[in-house]
């Protein structure tokens, strides 16, 4: 079991903020950081040199006008035989030698054979580029509070309430508040359209609202008897995850929505993730079980509906996520007893791989451009680690939230990635990169008069 609520629904010295608003943040003059001394190189120096040329090299060219053509000739042969016409006194660095050319220009190798273009390095940063307020966020494990939809439009459950944040122009709309009796919102989800979100409520009941009109079509009820705490969809299939233990589908095109039921957990359902095919559903619970489902098992009748029951995990598991370049690989994460992110192939159900990570796994996201997985955590840093598959490298340790990192989501094209935490801060970060231009295919070669019918 892993530790759950632990929000007071307090506010920052007594008041009360405006939900995602961008924090202003004190920044240094930049011109003023990261000043130094420059330090001169003394073994590139002259000193006795240095010394005439600030004594006597001020009275020779005083002497200059008077002397004769013949003199002043002299003088200048003597000046570069004895290496006296320089003119800096002070060298901050040795100048680079001369290249030796072992070999002819035109018998290089490097003409014959090309260096290959090595991929540079990704830069990474370290640091959010933007930082939200987000009060009143329920600081609880089991929750999923956080979802960016296809749309570009970022869903956050604050309390009783559901905020849009649309990226594009980063304005901020509220979609609905619910009553005491039946909230607060316990999760969120969006549909593959963008458009149409599912709203899970703490009194069982979930709501399907249209974000473009602002309109609640339905509720969902008598699919569970406790607070839906995680959905996923598939098409026109609602998963929902209660903490009853128990996994319905939904067909919200339907009357008599509630179409399957899978029971497999004892205690609360804290994750869900369709594959991407629509045919394996994954579910991670609060009695520290994983199980696969598959829609042509589950559908039979027969005693055991799961494919698999992966029990390797010693905590709760909630977060879950099925790789985008390889359909049958899925990654879990352990709570504050566990502290493992492992890889499992769900063809066969075996364990590939389980890394320590070290601290309570929150949330797990793979990278859509690279091999790479983003996991999120809680004690002690509260940060969230880069990897790098299927080496598990770190790449990268983001740090920022003062407080477990409990709900992640990735924008649409794959490159940012959002964090809610216990901090009541919404914090965004460019930690996938862009994705590479794929070079565009060569024009073909119109022939000319090509619309003009042949003569034959």
């Amino acid at each position: 079991m892993d530790a759950g609520s632990l929000n007071s629904f307090s506010n920052l010295n007594g008041q009360s903020k405006w939900p995602l608003q961008e924090q202003l943040l004190l920044r240094r003059n930049s011109s003023k950081e990261n000043m130094d001394r420059f330090i001169p190189n003394r073994s590139a120096m002259d000193f006795d040199y240095a010394n005439y040329m600030l004594t006597e090299g001020r009275k020779i060219k005083e002497d200059q006008s008077a002397c004769s053509p013949a003199k002043e000739a002299y003088r200048k042969l003597l000046a570069e035989t004895l290496n006296m016409n320089r003119t800096r006194i002070l060298a901050f660095k040795n100048k680079p030698p001369t290249a030796v050319e072992h070999f002819p220009s035109e018998h290089s190798t490097a003409s014959v054979h090309p260096t290959k273009s090595t991929k540079s390095r990704r830069h990474i940063p370290q640091s959010s580029e933007r930082t939200l307020d987000a009060p009143d966020l329920v600081d609880d494990f089991y929750l999923n509070l956080l979802d960016w939809g296809s749309g570009n439009v970022l869903a956050i459950a604050l309390g009783n309430t559901v905020y849009l944040w649309d990226a594009s122009d980063s304005s901020t709309s509220e979609l609905v508040t619910v009553d005491d009796e039946n909230g607060p919102v316990t999760s969120v989800n969006w549909a593959p359209d963008g458009r149409h979100i599912a709203i899970g409520l703490n009194n069982s009941e979930v709501q399907l609202w249209d974000s473009a009109s602002n309109r609640q079509l339905r509720t969902l009820k008598g699919g569970h008897t406790s607070r839906v705490g995680s959905m996923a969809w598939n098409n026109h299939i609602l998963t929902t995850g209660g903490m009853d233990g128990l996994i319905v589908n939904n067909d919200v095109r339907i009357r008599s929505h509630i179409v399957e039921t899978y029971r497999g957990h004892q205690q609360e359902v804290c994750g869900l993730k369709w594959s991407a095919s629509g045919q394996q559903l994954a579910s991670g619970g609060n009695d520290n079980l994983v199980h696969i489902w598959d829609r042509s098992v589950a559908s039979s009748n027969s005693s055991t509906q799961w494919l698999h029951r992966l029990e390797d995990h010693t905590s709760a598991v909630k977060a879950l996520a099925w790789c985008p370049f390889q359909s049958n690989l899925l990654a879990t994460g352990g709570g504050g007893g566990d502290r493992t992110i492992k890889f499992w192939n769900t063809h066969t159900g075996a364990c590939l791989n389980s890394i320590d990570t070290g601290s309570q796994v929150c949330a797990l996201l793979w990278s859509k451009n690279e091999r790479e997985l983003l996991s999120s955590h809680g004690f002690t840093n509260n940060q969230l680690t880069l990897w790098k598959y299927p080496s598990m490298v770190k790449i990268a340790e983001l740090t920022g939230h003062t407080s477990r990192v409990l709900y992640m989501a990735q924008s649409p094209d794959g490159c940012t990635v959002a964090s809610a935490a216990g901090d009541e801060t919404l914090r965004f970060w460019n930690v996938f990169g862009a994705p590479e231009v794929a070079k565009a295919a060569p024009k073909a070669m119109h022939e000319p008069f090509s619309q003009l019918n042949r003569i034959r």
